[in-house]
């Protein structure tokens, strides 16, 4: 079934599956936002006002990509992962306040960043990042991590042992031994 039809929890399931290893883990606690951050830099230019209001192509994107998380049948967590993104939007639009030198090497810079540590955490996983073979993982690893930072604060436990029930325990590969 396409990934745009699946519910949150079949996505979460599928994506953990794929990243059992706790470092892997780690590494997209910090490089999938990085991620985010860049593209949200990346699409703050140029922006324009509209009723009072400055939008820029990273607001516009926004709207599709929240509209798909709040559909995916986990209200609260949709809601949780659209306002994470939304307030890395806000910093994006912060971030590069000099000329186009500085927009591009936040951005840029930051896009370089998270996807080094997504190829480090794959390389403890032993496997190539999961969005080559689903460009659909790229909207589901951010919901993979709100849901996994938001169940160690409390909040989401019960979701996030489901998907563990499902997708198998964390491990820490042997990297001397791999399997």
């Amino acid at each position: 079934m396409p990934t745009s039809r699946l519910h949150a929890l079949e996505l979460l399931v599928r994506y953990a599956r794929y990243h059992r290893d706790r470092r892997n883990i780690l590494t997209h606690f910090v490089g999938v936002p990085m991620i985010v951050l860049a593209l949200a830099v990346l699409l703050s230019r140029p922006s324009f006002t509209l009723g009072g209001l400055v939008l820029s192509p990273a607001w516009v994107a926004l709207v599709p990509l929240a509209l798909w998380y709040l559909t995916r049948g986990l209200l609260l967590l949709g809601l949780a992962v659209s306002t994470g993104v939304a307030l890395l939007v806000l910093l994006a639009h912060g971030l590069p306040a000099g000329g186009t030198g500085t927009w591009l090497a936040w951005g840029l810079g930051l896009f370089v960043l998270g996807w080094t540590l997504q190829f480090v955490g794959h390389y403890y996983e032993g496997r190539r990042p999961a969005f080559l073979g689903d460009p659909g993982a790229l909207a589901i690893g951010p919901m993979f991590v709100a849901l996994e930072m938001l169940a160690s604060l409390g909040p989401f436990r019960a979701l996030a042992g489901e998907v563990e029930r499902r997708a198998g325990p964390t491990v820490l590969r042997n990297l001397a031994h791999p399997a």
